[in-house]
């Protein structure tokens, strides 16, 4: 097999932890013996434990020596809650270290021109691009100092997102809103506007399949023949938390009587510096943000917020005021689209004022993803490529 081979494996394998590891990133690694055989692959579980490479050299034990591993990040070189990657692949004897993505976080980085001074070959660049979209919300996080933004819209074929008369359940079926909770539940944080709060009392958490609840048991996904390893056990990782929800007020109107209110994820509101909010502060944590007249608050504060709470990936939900307005400053870094078979002609449109007054100002996508999700169609586009993160 190919390098290329071996890192898609290996981006594979990231993708198992995505929704448990924030504030870290997803990684995923395979290591070969000398003969070039697959001894061992491991993935970063949840936040706090064994890094991926570690889990891949603790299956492949002694037959890592004199062999390859494959990382989709640059192995760490400090020491947090676990110890340095470099170090452990350097002990383990490995020869030679395939890289996907430099680590941009300066505290982090530097695991491979520690591999380099000892020795061991080291190659970056391998899938870079597909490694990195796996990693976009850490990614956007450490090089812009913001969490990533994923607006989500659900809307007929011409666009509407609700009827004239305002009704809006169900456009899309089953299957897609079943698939919006797993969007949901790879989110650190749920943002809605007032408006979408208003208009259907929604709750912003996540429904898991029953399984979920389950205690921890990781398909350890290895080849026939090499040694499994999962997860650590259920009392060594920390319960999922909730995505914080998030609700864009400006003027203070959220009822304490609405859903997200619950108690049954954490609530943050964000309201204007001269709302009176004192009623509210009773029922949820409110935050206090300049005003940005005529669209609302200040969005960019918003996000660096929430960026201070270790907040590293966001959903944008609704409504299409507060996506216009995010999408008009330039904060929003993937779209995905659910597209419903049907047609109303009238009715709210997905999107609200975004900048573009002219074909010349309009926001150009690059479609990433198109999948069938049972009759609709889910379209996955960024506006610009990662790579010029």
């Amino acid at each position: 097999m190919t390098d290329q081979a071996h890192m898609r494996r290996a981006i594979e394998l990231a993708a198992r932890g995505r929704g448990t590891t924030s504030p870290n990133p997803v990684v995923g690694c395979v290591v070969l013996d000398a003969a070039g055989q697959v001894v061992g692959e491991g993935f970063h579980a949840y936040a706090g434990g064994p890094h991926a490479e570690v889990v891949a050299l603790r299956a492949a034990g002694e037959r890592a020596r004199g062999g390859t591993a494959y990382v989709t990040l640059e192995p760490c070189d400090h020491t947090g809650r676990t110890g340095p990657c470099a170090l452990a692949l350097l002990e383990a004897g490995i020869a030679r270290v395939v890289v996907a993505v430099r680590d941009p976080n300066p505290a982090a980085a530097g695991g491979a021109d520690r591999l380099t001074r000892h020795g061991v070959a080291v190659t970056t660049g391998v899938l870079a691009e597909e490694a990195g979209r796996g990693n976009a919300e850490w990614l956007t996080s450490v090089r812009l100092g913001r969490p990533h933004v994923t607006w989500k819209y659900a809307a007929t074929l011409d666009g509407r997102s609700a009827a004239a008369d305002g009704t809006s359940q169900w456009i899309t079926s089953p299957e897609s809103r079943a698939d919006v909770h797993r969007l949901r539940g790879e989110a650190d944080a749920i943002i809605a506007g007032i408006g979408t709060v208003l208009a259907d009392d929604a709750r912003l958490t996540v429904r898991r399949p029953a399984a979920d609840g389950a205690p921890a048991s990781v398909d350890s996904g290895l080849p026939d023949g090499v040694a499994a390893t999962a997860r650590p056990p259920a009392q060594g990782a920390p319960a999922m938390r909730p995505p914080l929800r998030v609700v864009v007020d400006s003027d203070a109107r959220t009822p304490l009587t609405a859903r997200v209110l619950d108690g049954r994820a954490p609530t943050l509101v964000a309201v204007a510096d001269d709302a009176d909010a004192d009623a509210l502060a009773a029922g949820a944590e409110v935050v206090r943000l300049a005003r940005r007249r005529p669209y609302g608050l200040d969005l960019a504060g918003l996000l660096a917020e929430l960026h201070r709470r270790q907040i590293v990936g966001v959903l944008l939900e609704g409504g299409p005021t507060l996506a216009g307005s995010f999408l008009r400053e330039g904060l929003i870094d993937r779209v995905v689209g659910y597209l419903a078979p049907a047609l109303l002609g009238e009715g709210a449109a997905a999107l609200g004022p975004a900048g573009a007054a002219t074909i010349a100002e309009t926001h150009r996508l690059e479609f990433e993803d198109v999948t069938p999700i049972g009759p609709d169609l889910r379209l996955t586009a960024r506006p610009v490529p990662l790579k010029e993160l």
